[in-house]
């Protein structure tokens, strides 16, 4: 008896085409104000790597509310495509592995984080859940490329819970990579969620969010039971 393969989500790229992803890695903090909102010191301190299964990135117009939880919380994000990669990469070519980009939102389970930390444990089922990294369509970096004054932002129902800029990154795009690499060995199909600004809240059944950087194409989704 054959037991069928496992295959990577197909992520639609917005000139056409899609992008298979292998992995997603995620870093926490990289924005001063969100660092602060969560109790910790914003100072630039090593980055804090974490990450989700390649399946839980979705682009889909209703994401269902997991289970287990009530107090899921929304986290908009840059999210980076890798198109090359390797081990102790240097800013410039951890720049170059760089295909496409997209807007995401890390979507955390965030009572079940919470139980995690304080018991001293791990709180990777808080992050890696069934559809918790939805993302826009994705942008070839020939054809964008993140800079300073952009802005990033997620709105619930109308109103706008974040608002920050991509420059206001604690750590830079290339060299997020660079450190990350020294961790682990990156792969062609390894997507990157650069880290969320302030403004981070609960969503709850019925909510609309939208999520958008300048120059991307929006995120919009809604929660259903």
């Amino acid at each position: 008896m054959s037991i069928p393969g496992w295959q990577p989500p197909v992520l639609k790229i917005a000139a056409g085409g899609g992008f298979a992803v292998r992995h997603a890695w995620c870093i926490g903090r990289n924005y001063a104000e969100h660092a602060r909102e969560m109790g910790a010191d914003p100072e630039r301190q090593p980055p804090v790597f974490f990450s989700k299964p390649a399946a839980a990135l979705v682009q889909s117009p209703e994401i269902h509310y997991p289970p287990l939880t009530g107090e899921l919380h929304h986290e908009v994000e840059l999210v980076a495509f890798l198109g090359a990669g390797g081990r102790d990469l240097s800013s410039k070519q951890a720049q170059d592995c760089i295909r496409a980009f997209a807007v995401g939102c890390d979507l955390t389970r965030r009572d079940v984080q919470a139980r995690a930390k304080a018991g001293g444990q791990p709180w990777a089922l808080a992050k890696g859940f069934d559809q918790s990294g939805p993302v826009g369509e994705l942008v070839l970096s020939e054809d964008w490329q993140p800079g300073v004054g952009q802005v990033i932002e997620l709105a619930v129902n109308g109103e706008t819970r974040q608002h920050a800029r991509l420059d206001g990154m604690i750590w830079p795009l290339p060299e997020l990579i660079a450190r990350l690499s020294r961790e682990v060995t990156l792969h062609p199909g390894d997507a990157i969620f650069t880290g969320t600004p302030a403004g981070v809240g609960p969503l709850v059944i019925g909510d609309a969010v939208l999520a958008r950087i300048e120059g991307l194409p929006e995120l919009a989704f809604s929660i259903t039971a």
